[in-house]
């Protein structure tokens, strides 16, 4: 037991006594649902990579409804927010 060293944490592999592994990983393996659709996650990138990778998912969706829909619902967010701090909004018009 060092002084310097910092404690590492023990590991725990648990493999099952009759289990054959066929190649598809460890059953036991936690990860999330929609990991294997997602373009964001994965390697550790940083945050500006990860920002441009979604965008440019975005960007190349199919489903043009839906991305007029989040447009539609930020601009409106973004006049309700103008709204609140009394935002003079007559320097846009004549």
């Amino acid at each position: 037991m060092g002084i310097l060293k910092p404690r590492k944490n023990k590991k725990f592999g648990y493999e099952p006594r009759h289990y054959n592994n066929d190649g598809d990983g460890s059953p036991f393996q936690m990860e999330h649902k929609f990991d294997k659709y997602r373009t964001t996650v994965g390697d550790g990138n940083n945050l500006k990579a990860k920002f441009k990778m979604a965008l440019e998912d975005f960007k190349s969706s199919s489903d043009k409804k839906t991305n007029r829909r989040v447009l539609l619902i930020i601009s409106i967010l973004i006049l309700v927010f103008l709204f609140i701090i009394d935002f003079d909004l007559s320097i846009f018009f004549n």
